[in-house]
C-alpha cells in the first residue's frame, strides 16, 4: 500500500481498494469521470511489480483500437517503457489471434467492408425485391446478419428489422455460403468461432489459460453475450477477471450488449469483490446531480449515488426553441458568448441522438464561418434517392427532360409509364401522349404531369417540394413503399423536411444547387480531416461520445420521439434511451445546455420526458437547473 500511495496521494480509497486487488474476480462499478483508466493502469502496474506477476500473463482488453492504444501507451509511459510484455487489444484482435494459431488464418481471410457488400447485392440482384436503394437495404441486411450472430438466438426466434424473416433466411443463407466459398470470416465470426474453438478444444483452452492468467476488461457494460461467454472460459477455474464498467452507460443494444450481463456477473461469480469508484472528477456539481436526477429512474441498475469533487458550478441550462431555426440560433449566441469567455472551440461539443440532426448545424456553422469538425461519418442528404427525386423534378420543371431525368421520377407517385415509352434520349411530352394515343387515362395522367410541372417552375423550391409531396401524391407514394419495406413511414418523412427545410431561404434552383455543392465539399474536407489533428467544435452522436468530455457541452433535439427515439417503444428500450442521455449529460465539464423545440417541420412537438426527470426536484437539488420557461406550463 505504501507503494501506491507513493505513486499517488490523490487515490480514493475505493481506487486504491481495486488496484491492490490480486487474485479471484471483481467487479468495479466505474462512474463517469471516476478516473478508471487510471485504476486500470495502476492495477496492471501493482500486479508486475508488487505481486511480481510476469506482464506477459496480463491481458488487457477494451472494445476500440484506440482505447486500446491508448491505454496501452499510458501504461508504458507509468512503467517507464517496461512491461510491454502485456497484452492490450480489442476483442477481436486478441480473439483473432487465437484464431490464426489455430487455423493459421491471415488478415486475407478477413471479409472487408465492400466485400460484404459486394456480396448482398450480387445477392438482391437474383432476388425479385422493389427497392428505391440497393445501398440502404444492403446495409439494413448486414446489420441483422450482425445482430443475429452475436445473439446467440435461432433463426426462428430471430426477427430481422429490414425484411421479412422468410428473405432473411434467404439472404442469410447465401451470405454464410458465400463466405465458405472464398474461405472468409467476418468480424462476427471472429467471436463466434473463437467460441467454438474453445469450449470444443480443452486442449487449446487450457494453453490460452495459462497464458492469460490474469485478465482486465475495460468498458464492461458493453460486452455481448459471446464475448462474455469466451471471456469465461478464458478465464477458466482461476477466474482473475477484473471488469471494469459503468451499467448505467450501457448504450449498445444494436450490438447486442444487454445492462443484464454486467448485472449478472456476481450470479456467476458470487466470491466477486464489488468495488463502486463513486467519485466523479469530471463535472462540476450541479451536472452530477443532475444526471443522478435523471438515471435514477431505470430500474435494471446497481444501485450506486455518484459525488462530484467538483463545486456546484453554473445551473444546467434548459433553453425551449420555437423551432429548429431558433435552436440554431440559441447554439450560434451560446457558442459566441463563451468564446468571449475564453474557452477555445475545440473544448465545445454539439451532440445529437442521430445523425439526421447533424445536416442543420452543420449548414449553420458554415453559414457564418464557424470551424467545426465532425466525429462520425455523416451521410450526405442530398445523395439520398429522395433528394435525387426532389431533383429531378426540379430540374424537369426548369425544362431538363433528359431520359434519365424522367426515369428517375415518372413512377414516383406510380402513373403506369412504361420505360419503353422513353424511347428517345429527349423526352418529348407530344409523343408520350402518342405513344398512349389509344389509352385516354394514361394521356389524362401525362397532361396532369405537364400541368404540374408548369406549376413548380413558378414556385422557389421550398415550395414546390412542398406541392410535390401535398399535390403530386408523393408523401402518399412514399407512405406505400415504407410498408412495404416495413420502415418507419415518418422515417423518409423526415428527410423530406429536412430537404425542404435546407431550401427555404433559397430563391431559386440553381441558388440551392449551390448550398448542396458546398455542403457537399464541407462533408468530403470532414472526412479526409477525420483521422487527423482535431480543430473546430465537436459535432457528434451520442453514442460516439461515450468516453470523452468537454468544457461545454450542448445537447440538441432534446424532445419526445428523439430522445426517446420514436423506436423505443418497450420499457428496456426506454431505459436504454435513458442511459443514451444520462451518456450525454455526463460530458460536460462545467457548463451543459439542453434544447428542445416547441415545433419541428411545422409540427408540434413536446419536450421530452427525461427533461422533467431531471427537473424533479430532490433533497440537495432545487438550484442545479436553469430554465427560460417552466417544462410544465
Amino acid at each position: 500500500m505504501e507503494r501506491i500511495e507513493s505513486q499517488s496521494e490523490n487515490l480514493t480509497d475505493h481506487q486504491r481498494q481495486a488496484i491492490v486487488h490480486k487474485d479471484g474476480p471483481a467487479l468495479i462499478l466505474a462512474g463517469p469521470g471516476s478516473g478508471k483508466t487510471m485504476v486500470i493502469t495502476y492495477r496492471v502496474r501493482y500486479l508486475i511489480q508488487t505481486w511480481k506477476v510476469n506482464p506477459a500473463n496480463i491481458l488487457v482488453i477494451t472494445f476500440t483500437r484506440a482505447a486500446a492504444e491508448e491505454m496501452q501507451e499510458r501504461f508504458e509511459r507509468l512503467m517507464d517503457g517496461a512491461g510491454r510484455a502485456v497484452t492490450f487489444g480489442t476483442f477481436h484482435s486478441v480473439f483473432f489471434y487465437m484464431l490464426r494459431m489455430a487455423y493459421r488464418y491471415d488478415a486475407g481471410n478477413i471479409l472487408r467492408g465492400e466485400e460484404k457488400m459486394r456480396i448482398m447485392q450480387q445477392l438482391l440482384s437474383g432476388e425479385k425485391l422493389d427497392l428505391e436503394d440497393m445501398n440502404e437495404f444492403s446495409s439494413g441486411i448486414l446489420e441483422d446478419i450482425s445482430r443475429f450472430k452475436n445473439s446467440r438466438l435461432t433463426m426462428a426466434e430471430f426477427e430481422p428489422v429490414n425484411t421479412t424473416s422468410r428473405t432473411f433466411q434467404k439472404l442469410y443463407q447465401g451470405y454464410e455460403q458465400a463466405l465458405q466459398k472464398w474461405n472468409k470470416i467476418d468480424f462476427d465470426d471472429m467471436l463466434l468461432m473463437t467460441y467454438d474453438l474453445l469450449s470444443q478444444r480443452p486442449d487449446i483452452c487450457q494453453v490460452w489459460q495459462k497464458k492469460y492468467r490474469y485478465i482486465l476488461i475495460d468498458e464492461f457494460q458493453d460486452i455481448n453475450q459471446v464475448q462474455y461467454d469466451v471471456v469465461r472460459l478464458l478465464a477458466g477455474t482461476q477466474q482473475n477477471l477484473f471488469v471494469v464498467g459503468d451499467d448505467d452507460q450501457s448504450i449498445y443494444a444494436f450490438r447486442g450488449s444487454r445492462p443484464e450481463i454486467m448485472i449478472g456477473f456476481q450470479k456467476d461469480y458470487p466470491q466477486a469483490v464489488q468495488i463502486l469508484l463513486d467519485r466523479n472528477f469530471r463535472s462540476a456539481g450541479n451536472i452530477v446531480k443532475a444526471a443522478e436526477n435523471l438515471i435514477v429512474h431505470n430500474q435494471t441498475r446497481y444501485e450506486k449515488q455518484i459525488q462530484p469533487e467538483q463545486e456546484s458550478g453554473s445551473p444546467v441550462s434548459i433553453i425551449e426553441c420555437q423551432n429548429i431555426q431558433m435552436e440554431n440560433q440559441e447554439l450560434l449566441d451560446k457558442i459566441r458568448l463563451h468564446v468571449q469567455q475564453g474557452v477555445s472551440y475545440e473544448e465545445m461539443a454539439i451532440l445529437y441522438r442521430t445523425n439526421t440532426a447533424a445536416g442543420p448545424v452543420i449548414e449553420k456553422l458554415m453559414e457564418h464561418h464557424l470551424p467545426f469538425q465532425v466525429r462520425d461519418q455523416v451521410k450526405n442528404l442530398f445523395e439520398h434517392w429522395i433528394a435525387r427525386d426532389m431533383l429531378a423534378y426540379l430540374d424537369m420543371a426548369e425544362g431538363d427532360l433528359r431520359r434519365s431525368t424522367v426515369l428517375q421520377v415518372m413512377n414516383r407517385p406510380n402513373r403506369y409509364i412504361h420505360r419503353e415509352a422513353l424511347n428517345t434520349e429527349t423526352v418529348s411530352f407530344s409523343q408520350l401522349k402518342d405513344f398512349y394515343k389509344d389509352k385516354d387515362w394514361m394521356q389524362e395522367r401525362i397532361v396532369s404531369l405537364e400541368k404540374d410541372l408548369q406549376l413548380l417552375s413558378k414556385m422557389r423550391p421550398y415550395a414546390a417540394m412542398n406541392y410535390i409531396r401535398k399535390g403530386m401524391g408523393y408523401d402518399s407514394y412514399i407512405a406505400v413503399y415504407a410498408e412495404y419495406r416495413n420502415l418507419k413511414t415518418e422515417e423518409f418523412y423526415e428527410i423530406l423536411d429536412n430537404l425542404m427545410e435546407s431550401a427555404r431561404e433559397c430563391a431559386t434552383l440553381q441558388e440551392w444547387k449551390s448550398h448542396i455543392a458546398a455542403y457537399t465539399r464541407t462533408l468530403q474536407e470532414q472526412a479526409k480531416k477525420r483521422n487527423k489533428e482535431k480543430e473546430g467544435i465537436t459535432l457528434t452522436t451520442i453514442h460516439s461520445a461515450k468516453g470523452l468530455e468537454y468544457e461545454v457541452v450542448f445537447v440538441v433535439d432534446v424532445n419526445e420521439e428523439v430522445i426517446p427515439h420514436h423506436k423505443a417503444v418497450e420499457e428496456a428500450d426506454l431505459e436504454e434511451e435513458r442511459r443514451l442521455f444520462y451518456v450525454a449529460v455526463t460530458r460536460a465539464k462545467h457548463y451543459l445546455y439542453l434544447l428542445y423545440t416547441k415545433e419541428r417541420y411545422h409540427k408540434k412537438t413536446k419536450a421530452s420526458r427525461y427533461l422533467y426527470e431531471l427537473t424533479e426536484v430532490q433533497k440537495g437539488s432545487e438550484d442545479i437547473i436553469e430554465m427560460e420557461n417552466d417544462l410544465r406550463s
